[in-house]
Order: structure tokens, then sequence, then C-alpha cells
């Protein structure tokens, strides 16, 4: 008997007001628009457009204050920042090992900018232990903010695999600024998209078999996703609805995206109301095969290479082909992991 949970698109359009379709429809006839200078390429006109969607995007976005754009929210210094990384991640040429190197950089953009106020945090402090020993053993202080209360009843849950590595920084960077050094549980859901499908009749596969986590672990905690990408929104509420349906009540749920499409981050707003979607980059559109448009290409594939139907790997062997460099610098990480599937 198969243990497998299925949301259609059907389900996720009924979030959406007559309000969010017609902003909807207006960015998609504004995208389509854009596409006429890309072949042949009329720089001028690809920029004006861009433009235009971008402060039209913005304005959509005030009136929904759980989406946290990086762009929009973040001072012009560190819009810059967003603007570089995210070049890096859509060009084609970048490869492998930068991919995840500007990964790495998006999450902990992301990371600052949900959790740390420099105007309202308390100050905390860290006494380090130096190499100096001469003439006595040296120690430095630094401060930083306090915000343990914001930090220290969060779960990361792992929409696998993309996800997987995305979601090991955020718990690194929790673990950093934690005073106590607080190590995230992990809840592990093995979720696809039915790709023979269009974005308009597109079905979410839950497999229960497949995924790893205590139900118990999860109720009135802090979830955290991080995905790479939020096209449709379809995943991340077909778990959540699921755990909501066996009992659990999240204190509150943050969504971590390097990109997301508005269509996607204005679902997920609207289907949890207690998530606040953070995203360093909006894009305005999805084609009919819900990729995102100008999107980045498959982030999963791009981060951990691509499986074949003959020799797809599981979690452990996804974990194992990160190498030493990931597995030393998560190590914590890797080994609540490892815990939580091998039990």
């Amino acid at each position: 008997m198969s243990n497998k949970i299925i949301l259609k698109a059907e389900d996720l359009d009924g979030y959406l007001t007559n309000e969010d379709n017609e902003d909807l429809a207006r960015l998609d006839s504004m995208f389509k628009d854009t596409m006429k200078s890309f072949d042949p390429v009329d720089k001028e006109k690809i920029i004006e457009g861009y433009d235009k969607m971008g402060h039209e995007m913005h304005a959509i976005c005030k009136k929904h204050p759980q989406i946290k754009v990086y762009s929009f929210e973040t001072e012009q210094q560190a819009q810059a920042e967003a603007s570089r990384v995210i070049s890096k991640l859509r060009d084609e040429k970048t490869d492998h090992q930068e991919f995840m190197y500007y990964s790495q950089r998006a999450y902990e953009m992301l990371f600052r900018m949900a959790y740390i106020n420099q105007k309202t945090d308390k100050k905390g402090h860290i006494i380090v232990k130096t190499p100096v020993t001469y003439p006595v053993q040296n120690y430095a202080v630094h401060k930083i903010p306090d915000i343990d209360h914001k930090i220290n009843n969060t779960v990361m849950c792992v929409m696998l695999r993309g996800a997987l590595l995305p979601s090991m920084i955020v718990s690194k960077e929790i673990e950093e600024y934690s005073s106590d050094s607080y190590l995230t549980p992990f809840a592990l859901f093995k979720i696809s998209r039915n790709d023979t499908k269009n974005e308009s009749n597109m079905e979410y596969i839950l497999d229960l078999d497949k995924s790893f986590f205590n139900i118990e672990q999860l109720n009135g905690k802090d979830l955290i996703f991080a995905d790479p990408m939020n096209a449709t929104g379809g995943s991340l509420v077909t778990v959540v609805k699921y755990l909501q349906e066996q009992g659990v009540k999240p204190k509150s749920i943050a969504f971590f995206n390097t990109i997301s499409t508005l269509k996607g981050a204005i679902r997920v707003t609207r289907a949890l109301p207690n998530l606040t979607c953070y995203t360093l980059w909006m894009d305005p559109v999805m084609n009919e095969k819900a990729y995102i448009m100008p999107g980045l290409g498959d982030a999963g594939d791009r981060l951990n290479g691509c499986d074949t139907k003959e020799h797809a790997r599981n979690i452990i062997q996804l974990l194992a082909d990160y190498g030493h460099n990931i597995s030393s610098l998560y190590r914590s990480q890797m080994f609540e992991i490892e815990r939580t599937v091998l039990g």
C-alpha cells in the first residue's frame, strides 16, 4: 500500500484572491513584453523591462508583509551584494564549486536579514582563546547580537534534495550565533513534483516511507525550511498541511529561498498564515512547466550533481558525496542528520 500524500495545483490556487490573480497576470504580461527583446538581444529594452518589473514586484510585495525580499528590504550597498551573488548563481558558466560557494553566501545573507537587527538586538559577548601564549595565554572579546530567543526553538525541515546543503548552512549559522551552540534537530521529507504535469495541473507527492522525522519534535517549534528555489510553493504547503493534519502546531514557520517567484511567495503566505517567506531575489514568472523564469536552472543538480534513475542516491550517499570540506565544516549537522536517518 502506497504511503504517499498528494497535493494538486488547483488546491494551491484556491488560496489566491482575485487581486492576487490580477497582480500576477499584469506581471506575466510585462515579462512577455520583455521576452520580445531576448532574440535578437536588445540590452537597453531588457534593462528597461526588468526595471519596470522590479518596481512592480516591489509595489505588490508591500501588500504582503509576510514576504521579505532581500533586495527590497535592505540598504543599497547590501542590494548590490545580493545582485552580484544572484548573477553568479544564474550564470551557466558557474561551476559546481562556485555554485556551492555562492549558495553559502546567499544563505548567510538571508539569515542576517531574518534574525539580526542591529538596532534592537541586545549585545552578547564571545571570549575567544587565541593561539598567542607569550607572555601569557591571550584572549579576545567580541560582541555579537544576543538572539537566543529567536533561534533556540528552531527545527530544520529539509525538503530533499536540493534543500539539504542550504538547510545545513542555516543550521550552522544558528549554532554559531547561539550562546550555547544550539544544534537544530532535523526533519527530512521526501517530496517531489510530478514533472509529467504542467504548472496548471501539477501534483506534489510526499513519500512518507522515505521521510525521516519525529512528529513530537515538531509541535510548538519554530520550523525552518531552506529551499534554493520556490517556484510554485506546492512542496512546502504539502509538507506543512500534512504536519498540521497530524496535530503539529508550529509556533512559526520561516521559508528561506535564494530565488522565489511572486506567485510561489504569495501562495505559501496565503496558505500558511504563520509563515514568513524570506527570499534573496524575486523572479517574475514561471513557464507552463513550472520552471522559474529567468531562473537559474535546476539548483539541486547544480549543488549535488545529477542522479540517474538506475543510481539514485539516498540521503547518506548524498552526504558522503559532499566530500571532506563540507563534512568538516558542517560536522555537527551531518552527525545530526545521520542520527535522524539511521536512528
